[in-house]
Parts: structure tokens; C-alpha cells; sequence
């Protein structure tokens, strides 16, 4: 008998992830939509983003999305004290994640760029502040997580919760992997 691959997770939050993308596109839209209308406008504002912030926010959460995946692996074996630890780390991850954009965001305000400065930084300031409020939830989520592995919910066979909370993490991690070279680097 052909064994039936299912997607790791509740369903919920496969629905959830589908709808908030699609959220996510029409920004994507609107801001490729605006750039292709002021490239000369878009292209010297982007020049003024730190790019090797932005750079080294995405490998804090790749890092991140990495020692999730450790975790659920962990879990999956019944190692639910290093599940824990390893949640605690992507945690770690996210708050260093966001206090490097909150020291980046602090940079531009100081140099007098806000949401109001143009197009391009209406839209820069929405996506990503956008994209921050999913990494506060994401650390909600990994805090309950790595608590519920610690309290012994998870472990070899029960793995959908801890799944189910490391696809939401997984997904903000993929939209800052769009975000960033959309935001920073595209010419």
C-alpha cells in the first residue's frame, strides 16, 4: 500500500499561510507596480538602505528557520530537551532579528527618512514593519512552543502542534527571503 504524504501542520495553517501571501503579493504588486512607474526615484532611494543589515537579518533567520527545523527533527526523535533549547535559540534569532531592523529603522530616522519621504519608502517602511509584526507573533509562537516541548506535548509521534507553529515560522523566514532582495537589491 503507497504510503499518503501529508503536509506537516494543522490544515489551519496552511490556509492561514495562503491568505496571509496573498496579502503579502499585493504589497509585492503594488511596490513592483510603483517602481516600474519611478525607477530613477526608487533606484536612489533603495541606495540609501543599509544593505548589509538587511543582509545579516536574513541570515539571523535562516539560522532561525534552521534551528526550528532541529527542533521538530529533535522532537520527532524524543529529544525534548534539546527541542527546547533549540527553539530558545530561534527565539534568540528573532529578537536579535529585530533589533537589528529597529537599529536600521533608527538610522533612517535620524537621517530624516520616514514613511512620508516617497513612494518608495512608504512602501519599504509598510513591508517590512509588516514583515516585523510576523516575527513578534513568530516569537509568541516559539515561546509556546518550546514551552510544550519542555512540558512534554511533543514528542515521537506527536509532533502536529510543533509542526504546525514551525510552518508559520518557516513562512515568515520565506518572506523576508523575498523581501530582502526585493527591497535592497533589485535593480
Amino acid at each position: 500500500m503507497k504510503a499518503v504524504r501529508v503536509l506537516p501542520g494543522v490544515t489551519g495553517i496552511w490556509i492561514f499561510i495562503l491568505l496571509d501571501m496573498t496579502f503579502f503579493s499585493v504589497l509585492f504588486l503594488a511596490y513592483v507596480t510603483e517602481r516600474s512607474g519611478q525607477v530613477a526615484l526608487f533606484t536612489a532611494s533603495q541606495a540609501q538602505l543599509n544593505v548589509p543589515l538587511g543582509l545579516c537579518n536574513m541570515l539571523v533567520l535562516l539560522t532561525s528557520s534552521w534551528l526550528v527545523a532541529q527542533a521538530v527533527h529533535g522532537a520527532r526523535r524524543g529529544q525534548r530537551r534539546a527541542a527546547g533549547w533549540l527553539l530558545l535559540a530561534a527565539i534568540a534569532c528573532a529578537v536579535a532579528f529585530i533589533g537589528i531592523k529597529a537599529f536600521e529603522y533608527s538610522e533612517e530616522f535620524s537621517r530624516g527618512i520616514t514613511p512620508l519621504t516617497n513612494g518608495f519608502f512608504m512602501l519599504y517602511f509598510s513591508l517590512t514593519f509588516f514583515h516585523v509584526l510576523h516575527v513578534l507573533v513568530g516569537c509568541a509562537v516559539l515561546a509556546v512552543m518550546a514551552r510544550n516541548t519542555w512540558q512534554g506535548a511533543y514528542g515521537v509521534g506527536r509532533t502536529s502542534g510543533l509542526e504546525t507553529g514551525a510552518t508559520y515560522w518557516h513562512m515568515v523566514d520565506l518572506l523576508w527571503i523575498m523581501l530582502f532582495p526585493l527591497l535592497y537589491l533589485a535593480k
